[in-house]
């Protein structure tokens, strides 16, 4: 999606009414590393470091829709246990978001606990009753979803099979008159009835036709079958990396190629789909290009760590990056910087920093920055501006400007990121970054590495690279002006 196309998207969605109806989960994502198997079993010892609390399912939707500006109102269930608090305490938390919340004592709410070591999951523990609501519970249920979606746009339904959308509640919610939409887990799609969308994914596709759905074609003749098995008026099938394909009862299937993105955790990326697609579709936005802004949402989302919500400007920074060269896209502020190591951070994974003014990049500085590389996860780069150069190199230099350099340094396989900098040291980049490892050339002492006593401040390593003898700018420079 072009930039300008988002912007006009984003400008609309403020002050769009969403309801979300549904299955509401309580996700939690227990973090640490793996260092050992256990003596009691052969299985992996986790080491716990941190724990994260999030609202999943139906929650997860509510939050997606208002992070993008809708106004939110969220029905769900839960029981009465720590968990259901633990729901309401989060609902509560969520600016742009109203809870319409039922309570069945009966019933556990349910939670999704997740261990998670190294960017993968290791095991994930459920706890849930998946019996539909029944009897005054059920009641409750559609009194509370017929007040709430009375003024929505759009009602979001997300069916996860865990006992909340009833006949009852789709026909509830259909009262209202808004577009509805189904994100549906179910074997079939029939209960629905006269939804306007019903929102597989491809394997659920798959398992509600019994067609294979790995193909355009075989995507389409199974969008086909769907929709001689119920009476929604469209089918709207992820695929994941493959994007996104639309069946109607008026027109050809058409496919909308997805962008491959760095995945690196999947969890809620249909949440934040249908988030994006019902804010959009409440704005107004027509079908194509919401479809486009729902795929934009969810190639952000998978790039984060747990049912992560997706911000107006981490799309916009998205979009950019999509029309960027891979290079290009390399090269950043320091706030970008500090941004992804966030979201490498997210994922567990160890930053490195270096920094110099690679002037003429020669096979030293390669041989350098792969070593460098090979310390850590994720490498950046701080280069001098051409300003801080002339500082340290004299007049006449830099030979090489700074956005060849940088563009330069980027289009190498062992740098993640490069972040110019115009102070005469690094330091402040140092400070922003907070890199778990600094490295810097073994023509230094330790003791002379800028920002080493702050990176060993709080447990972090200053390594030494290893020269290459013989390869340097300046004998560089001085070998070319001997042959000029």
């Amino acid at each position: 999606m072009d930039l300008s196309a988002l912007q006009k998207i984003l400008s609309a969605l403020p002050g769009a009414r969403i309801a979300c109806v549904g299955d509401l989960m309580v996700d939690r994502f227990v973090y640490g590393d793996v260092t050992r198997v256990s003596p009691e079993a052969p299985i992996p010892v986790l080491a716990r470091k941190r724990e994260l609390v999030m609202l999943g399912a139906a929650g997860n939707v509510a939050r997606n829709a208002a992070a993008l500006g809708g106004e939110v109102c969220l029905v769900g269930l839960v029981g009465g246990d720590n968990e259901g608090v633990e729901a309401l305490r989060l609902i509560k938390a969520e600016p742009g978001v109203e809870g319409f919340v039922v309570t069945d004592a009966s019933r556990p709410t349910t939670l999704k606990t997740r261990f998670v070591s190294g960017g993968q999951q290791l095991l994930r523990v459920d706890m849930e009753t998946s019996g539909p609501a029944a009897g005054e519970v059920e009641q409750r249920l559609v009194r509370t979803v017929r007040d709430v979606t009375r003024d929505a746009g759009v009602v979001l339904i997300s069916d996860y099979g865990k006992g909340v959308v009833t006949p009852a509640v789709i026909e509830a919610a259909r009262a209202s008159g808004a577009v509805m939409i189904v994100d549906s887990k179910a074997r079939s799609f029939a209960g629905y009835g006269e939804v306007d969308i019903v929102k597989p994914n491809a394997a659920e596709l798959a398992h509600a036709t019994d067609l294979p759905t790995s193909t355009d074609a075989e995507v389409e003749a199974a969008l086909e079958r769907a929709l001689t098995l119920c009476q929604a008026k469209a089918i709207l099938v992820t695929r994941a990396a493959k994007g996104i394909s639309l069946a109607t009862r008026v027109a050809p299937v058409r496919h909308f190629p997805g962008v491959p993105r760095e995945v690196f955790d999947a969890s809620g990326a249909g949440d934040t789909t249908l988030a994006a697609l019902g804010v959009a579709l409440a704005a107004k936005v027509d079908i194509a290009d919401a479809i486009e802004f729902a795929m934009l949402a969810s190639g952000v989302a998978v790039g984060k760590a747990g049912t992560a919500v997706v911000s107006p400007e981490e799309l916009i920074e998205a979009s950019i990056s999509q029309h960027m060269a891979p290079a290009e896209a390399k090269v950043v502020t320091p706030q970008r910087m500090v941004d992804e190591i966030a979201r490498w951070r997210a994922k567990g994974l160890k930053v490195g920093f270096t920094n110099g003014c690679f002037d003429i990049l020669h096979r030293g500085h390669v041989a350098y920055l792969t070593q460098a590389r090979s310390w850590c996860d994720r490498l950046i780069v701080g280069v001098n501006s051409d300003r801080s150069v002339r500082a340290l190199k004299g007049e006449g230099r830099p030979v090489n400007d700074l956005e060849s350099r940088a563009m330069v340094l980027a289009g190498l396989g062992s740098v993640d990121l490069v972040a110019p900098f115009d102070e005469d040291t690094p330091i402040e980049l140092i400070e922003a970054a907070r890199p778990d490892v600094l490295i810097k050339g073994a023509d230094y002492a330790e003791s002379q590495v800028v920002g080493g006593d702050f990176v060993k401040s709080y447990g972090g390593e200053v390594r030494l690279a290893e020269i290459v003898d013989g390869y340097s700018t300046t004998a560089a420079i001085a070998r070319m002006q001997e042959k000029a």
